[in-house]
């Protein structure tokens, strides 16, 4: 059996423990092949591996050359065959020359040099004829070496496809040469890291697994301490060609993302100290697992490791029990709820101005509650296991008690729901703006030549040299722009802004929406066939149809339009749900843009961006912060119900069309406007007046207008007093005679006489003028101060009487 030796190459570091773990599974699901050092060819005598390297198919047709490459052979032979070891392959690697990296042909240069082989042409020489031992099978250097080794790199393709693997390299690159999408660069880039692997591994094109490619990535990764160029590229190539086999993900970004966590890794993620509470809590959430989803499981962990325990052991090292004292468990309660604030406007500040309230604190709080409830009760039904981790529940009943929050929150929601409504006309003007003036721009440097400049849009542009798929532009500012990015953002914008705005949905149901979700429902009645769009089941697990307006098939027909290929079909493609942390089966999804080679599925963050650019371009502030306004795709859903109950659609059926299972969410997501109680109190008393008497309506008496007054601030008028409420249109030295408020001052009499007579010339003025519409409101002018005549004349000043002085009886 032949020995083998580990990878020298150690795997990068991701940003977060969760995506280490994840990447940790997906490299022992796919385990790179293990590197022999023993195989025939590297077994062959001296003589033997010369006249194999030195074999017709290896040779150099420039005689000089080839002389040069065989004089190389024979020194490097040499030096491997004074080096210790049975083969080749072991020879070379107990030699230590690759820990010299670029600099390996020091080694064999000292060693000639001490026998006396000297020559110019010696460093070139032991470079071709390393090649040809890699061509030749006779030497497998490690992935590191040849990665960091570019004179060996670069020609390792070229020389692999002479004998190695001929027809698999000429599969290739046909391939890539038929796709326009494939640029020049790629397709070297792609034959280049084949040919590493085969160098490193042995075998062909066909025999490269998805742990090589991520071995090679993560080798490449350590060397340039960055993220490879072109590495989606490569995946993709090798996957489509077949070679990768068929258990191999679709994208390579599915082999980036390790899936969902076991219990166990949830919890390290934090790294708790305290191994038996860390043990309690992966218990617990093994327990919990069945009746939860991932989404919440993760987030149940994040509560209880991170923002519990793991706090808990910051502060205060060395508890290992869940029976917390008093002042622990305060001061715990107190972090979770406070969050520092910083000092605005001062630079060298390290503190903070003081601590704010966490808005979510109180799920928190419920997390733990449930925790220490939930062990109370499995200890009756299993005290052998839970028994011991009863405790003094550190969250009361109180602390958890939401119903202010809940108010609190509903009047956030309402508040920010009556900010963006109104000027919800405003982006969407400005998203078709916006889509219009970017493809009109790209339509037109796509037809200028390079250097030169161009006007569309109203803007002043020079067209610079292609770069890739980018259409690269100066604009008058010198900001370098690439249109066809803006395009792309400014389209998908409009799409994702109209479709949300359109149906009320989730932006998790948004990004589910595919091609298949369109269908035709035939009305049985009349027969007509009407659209209809099927939301996949998400946050309720119910699936609901949607009937497609006008307007939004105008926007589905256009992203339908945009992502089909040149044979009609919307493309298949995997997507990725960052909720349960898995890739969905491929499937015709409608937000997809093309992304290097391949289509890839818009995520959520992206759409939040483009909306987000968006609304930058409306100038629209934010009147609590005062900054640009902002607008999340959840906005959108409660404008949706808003907006449809308002203008007269039943909450039952909003209810329906949100996919709510409680009516009562449904109007927590309707926005309380105060024009509605106003609105249907007006009609209240109209209808109440036109039913009951006239009599009825007397003229209040003066301690009744008194303590009517009460409840309003008084405000003097030319010819009366009358009540002053807030934001009140009226002048306050207007005479309002028409309002049913107005309470005439007796003293002003001859002034409300003099405003009568003027009234009726200026009455007859119209009707001679035949200004009808302006008849009609003088004429209720005129009602008006008659009638605050009559009520002066009603207000008897009272009679002075004399009272005699009473006589005193003697």
């Amino acid at each position: 059996m032949a020995a083998t030796v580990a990878p020298a190459a150690a795997p990068p570091q991701p940003r977060s423990t969760g995506q280490r773990l994840g990447r940790e599974a997906m490299r022992t699901r796919f385990p790179p092949r293990p590197i022999p050092t023993d195989w025939p060819r590297a077994g062959y005598g001296r003589e033997e591996a010369l006249r194999w390297a030195t074999a017709e198919v290896f040779v150099i047709g420039n005689p000089i050359v080839q002389a040069k490459r065989v004089r190389g052979l024979r020194h490097l032979l040499d030096w491997l065959a004074d080096q210790p070891g049975d083969t080749w392959q072991q020879r070379w690697l107990d030699s230590g020359t690759e820990l010299l990296g670029p600099r390996w042909r020091q080694a064999p240069l000292t060693w000639l040099e001490a026998r006396g082989r000297r020559s110019k042409w010696l460093p070139v020489e032991l470079s071709s004829a390393m090649r040809v031992l890699i061509f030749a099978d006779i030497l497998r250097p490690t992935l590191r070496w040849l990665a960091i080794t570019p004179s060996i790199k670069s020609e390792l393709a070229a020389g692999l496809a002479l004998e190695r693997d001929p027809a698999g390299f000429s599969k290739l690159r046909d391939y890539c040469h038929a796709d326009p999408g494939i640029s020049d660069r790629a397709t070297r880039f792609t034959a280049q890291r084949a040919a590493v692997i085969i160098a490193a591994k042995g075998g062909t094109l066909a025999d490269i697994t998805v742990g090589d490619v991520l071995e090679l990535v993560d080798t490449e990764t350590d060397l340039l301490t960055a993220w490879p160029r072109d590495i989606p590229v490569f995946y993709q190539i090798l996957h489509d060609l077949g070679f990768l086999g068929d258990q191999a993900p679709q994208r390579f970004r599915q082999l980036r993302t390790g899936g969902q966590l076991t219990p166990e890794q949830l919890v390290d993620r934090y790294e708790l100290t305290c191994r038996p509470i860390r043990n309690l809590l992966v218990d617990y959430l093994k327990e919990r697992q069945p009746s939860l989803d991932y989404n919440s499981l993760k987030d149940l962990s994040y509560y209880l490791a991170r923002r519990f325990w793991k706090d808990i052991e910051l502060h205060h090292p060395g508890i290992d029990t869940l029976d917390l004292p008093p002042e622990v468990a305060a001061q715990w309660r107190q972090r979770v709820q406070d969050i520092p604030r910083p000092i605005r406007g001062d630079e060298n500040a390290s503190s903070s101005s003081g601590p704010g309230q966490r808005i979510s604190f109180r799920e928190c709080l419920v997390k733990v509650r449930a925790f220490y409830l939930d062990l109370s009760q499995w200890a009756l039904e299993d005290p052998g296991r839970w028994a011991q981790w009863v405790a003094p529940n550190p969250v009361g009943r109180n602390a958890v008690e939401h119903r202010k929050a809940k108010r609190h929150r509903k009047a956030r929601m309402d508040a920010r729901t009556r900010e963006r409504l109104p000027v919800l006309p405003v982006l969407v003007t400005t998203v078709e703006r916006r889509k219009l003036a970017a493809a009109e721009m790209l339509a037109t440097a796509e037809n200028v030549e390079p250097e030169a400049g161009f006007t569309a849009a109203g803007q002043q542009l020079t067209r610079l040299r292609p770069f890739g798929r980018k259409l690269l532009v100066i604009d008058s500012d010198g900001c370098q722009r690439d249109l066809r990015r803006e395009e792309e953002y400014a389209f998908w914008a409009w799409a994702a802004v109209n479709v949300l705005r359109l149906t009320g949905i989730r932006i998790e149901e948004l990004m589910e929406i595919t091609h298949h979700s369109l269908i035709q429902y035939r009305l049985p009645t009349t027969g007509e066939i009407v659209p209809l769009l099927q939301i996949a089941p998400s946050k309720t697990d119910a699936e609901r149809l949607i009937v497609v307006s006008p307007e939004l098939a105008d926007v589905l027909s256009a992203v339908i339009v945009r992502i089909r290929d040149d044979t009609g079909v919307v493309p298949l493609i995997p997507a990725y749900d960052w909720h349960e942390c898995l890739w969905r089966a491929p499937a015709p999804v409608l937000f997809q843009r093309r992304f290097g080679t391949e289509n890839r599925a818009i995520n959520h963050s992206t759409i939040r961006k483009m909306i987000y650019a968006a609304l930058a371009d409306t100038g629209l502030t934010d009147p609590a912060t005062g900054g640009p306004l902002t607008c999340t795709p959840h906005d959108f859903r409660r404008l949706f119900i808003t907006d449809g109950v308002l203008n007269g659609l039943p909450p039952h059926i909003a209810q329906v069309i949100a996919g709510h299972r409680d009516i009562n969410v449904t109007m927590g997501c309707k926005a309380i406007y105060p024009e509605e109680a106003i609105q249907a109190h007006l009609s209240f008393l109209a209808r109440r007046r036109s039913l009951r008497p006239t009599e009825e309506y007397r003229v209040p008496t003066d301690d009744e207008w008194t303590e009517f007054l009460g409840h309003f601030e008084r405000r003097k008028v030319s010819t009366a007093s009358a009540p002053a409420p807030t934001r009140h249109p009226a002048s306050t030295s207007t005479p309002c005679l028409r309002c049913p408020m107005h309470w005439p001052d007796p003293a002003q009499r001859p002034r409300i006489i003099d405003i009568r007579d003027n009234l009726i010339d200026r009455i007859a003025e119209a009707e001679r003028e035949g200004w009808l519409g302006e008849v009609e409101g003088l004429r209720i002018s005129l009602t008006g101060a008659n009638d605050k005549l009559a009520q002066i004349d009603r207000r008897q000043t009272p009679t002075v009487v004399d009272l005699p002085t009473p006589a005193l009886r003697q």
